[in-house]
């Protein structure tokens, strides 16, 4: 099979392939002249982040939180 890289560096999955894949995130890395999509399970992340935003927590609170836990 053969993908396009477009002018906004997309590349299209052929559905034949793409129909098998667990989700929509993956890993990418190269390797010599290979491209590695490794697929990722972000569940746990995504219902970490609707946590946070459910409890009022924002990027601003956790940046105050690290920069206390380093003094």
């Amino acid at each position: 099979m053969i993908a396009k890289m477009t002018s906004k560096n997309q590349i299209t999955i052929p559905k034949a392939i793409s129909s098998q894949l667990p989700g929509p995130y993956f890993d990418v890395r190269r390797e010599a002249d290979r491209i590695i999509l490794t697929p990722l399970n972000l569940e746990g992340v995504d219902q970490s982040r609707a946590k946070l935003e459910e409890m009022g927590i924002d990027e601003a609170d956790i940046a105050d939180a690290v920069a206390w836990a380093r003094k």
